[in-house]
């Protein structure tokens, strides 16, 4: 049975400028740079005002764009009524946007390059092979992973010849042309299915009778599971050799490569990781009165737009043609370019004191870190606390944050890296986990590699300091600081 009813409904829905504003907030230099130039290209009506005098002070920025960011487009009609009087609203907007918009967080430039894929490639297709065996090649090939590595069962490869190239062979024929083909190609290692046939790939290539070389042949060979392990006491004993053999051995052993595929990217890209910081912070000693520590925006976030005087002048002179429908349309552009690059100045100007507003913040909690450059001076900081100060939700500074650096006199930092939780010390003071794991590190790096501590120890050793932290949560810096286990530590 069909029934009628009313339904009140209360919800949220960000408009389309709030998107884009958000996606503004969150884009590092390098990126608000090319989105920049792009809106320029899409948007004639938005203009760059080459001011060679332009000012580094924050004060005259945000005047310029009070002055230039909320200018009103003058006309004398009524602009919506002569656009509007017979044409459909929803003409006359877009709806560009989608929940496959997602965003697109790059951090790197990319560039073209050969891959390892087309590397092997050259190198097979010149070998003396069958012209079965090199589809074959060419299809384990294929199947190598960014480190050079098969990580695919033989037998799986053998179905899949038969299902896709319509080629049967057997997992022995097809395992003959990666050792005889494959695995003899350049890079040494490549196309090994684990890090010890890997290794042994690339030594068994060293012709030499040097002691040191046949020795970590061997032991890669046959105690690959004592190495791993740093059981050496075990290998001394079972070779019946000194520690300095060993030593010489091991160096042999560290030169080899473990991921042979390093130097090619199987997306044909390479990435420039260049850093481009996002903000100034200055440190000025005024002697007696202290040491301020200033904040600035890299002036490529401070971009001097400006509304086409042009576009202005052009749709005044259309509105006094209402009948032509040429210039009825044309109007119509012209409105909507207008619109877009004065909202899009106002954006520019919001992003640019967001940004301001939260690096002062951060500023004023990680002072001290500033001037020392210590990461034990470093406060208990997280978002909420910056939230707090500037008044912003917790997700804009989270997207402020995000990808964003800090040139400062003691080098480039990650805005992320000065954000930790908090622990209380046995005075009961607040201290921030960075400077635990500060100590850790010093701790682990000062440390006798003969006997290195364990976590139990470390616990002691941290609690010396005043730090009173349980053992799994030593384990827990440690594995996030990317620190073994003290017996995969262990040196002779």
């Amino acid at each position: 049975m069909l029934k009628q009813n009313l339904q009140m409904r209360l919800g949220q829905k960000l408009a389309p400028q709030q998107i884009q504003l958000m996606k503004l907030i969150q884009l590092h230099t390098l990126e608000f740079e090319e989105e920049l130039e792009r809106e320029l290209e899409e948007n004639p009506a938005l203009e760059k005002v080459q001011d060679e005098n332009k000012e580094d002070d924050h004060d005259s920025l945000d005047d310029k764009y009070e002055d230039e960011g909320n200018e009103s487009i003058d006309t004398d009609f009524d602009v919506n009524e002569y656009i509007f009087d017979d044409e459909p609203a929803y003409k006359s907007s877009a709806n560009n946007y989608s929940a496959d918009d997602e965003e697109f967080d790059s951090q790197s430039l990319l560039t073209e390059g050969q891959s390892l894929y087309d590397y092997l490639l050259e190198q097979i297709r010149l070998a003396n092979v069958d012209d079965d065996d090199l589809k074959i090649a060419e299809y384990i090939i294929g199947n190598l992973d960014n480190d050079g590595y098969l990580r695919r069962e033989v037998k799986q490869l053998v179905d899949d010849l038969a299902f896709s190239q319509g080629l049967f062979t057997t997992p022995e024929k097809v395992t003959e042309i990666l050792e005889n083909y494959v695995q003899k190609l350049d890079p040494s290692g490549v196309g090994a299915r684990g890090l010890q046939e890997c290794l042994l790939l690339q030594i068994e290539k060293k012709v030499s009778a040097d002691k040191a070389v046949s020795l970590a042949a061997n032991i890669l060979r046959n105690q690959f599971d004592a190495l791993t392990n740093k059981h050496y006491n075990k290998i001394i004993q079972k070779y019946d050799i000194d520690e300095e053999d060993l030593k010489d051995a091991l160096e042999v052993i560290s030169k080899l490569s473990p991921k042979v595929g390093g130097n090619y990217d199987t997306q044909t890209i390479t990435i420039n990781n260049e850093i481009i910081p996002d903000f100034l912070i200055t440190v000025k000693d005024n002697g007696p009165k202290g040491v301020d520590v200033i904040p600035s925006l890299n002036s490529k976030n401070a971009p001097s737009l400006r509304v086409s005087d042009e576009y202005k002048d052009i749709l005044t002179t259309y509105s006094h043609d209402k009948k032509s429908a040429e210039h009825k349309q044309a109007a119509l552009f012209i409105k909507q370019k207008l619109d877009a690059a004065k909202w899009y100045i106002d954006a520019i100007n919001q992003r640019q004191n967001t940004l301001l507003q939260t690096i002062s913040a951060i500023v004023q909690l990680q002072k001290e870190y500033f001037i020392t450059a210590d990461d034990k001076s470093l406060k208990p900081m997280i978002l909420k606390d910056v939230a707090d100060i500037t008044g912003f939700d917790i997700s804009t500074i989270s997207r402020v944050v995000k990808s964003k650096y800090a040139d400062t006199p003691n080098g480039i930092v990650y805005l992320k890296s000065l954000f930790s939780d908090s622990l209380t010390n046995d005075d009961g003071e607040e201290v921030s986990t960075k400077e635990i794991k500060t100590h850790l590190m010093d701790i682990i790096d000062a440390e006798n590699k003969r006997k290195p501590h364990t976590d139990d120890a470390l616990v002691g050793l941290l609690k010396e300091k005043g730090y009173n932290i349980a053992r799994r949560t030593i384990a827990k810096y440690r594995e996030q600081l990317s620190i073994p286990v003290a017996r995969l530590r262990k040196e002779l």
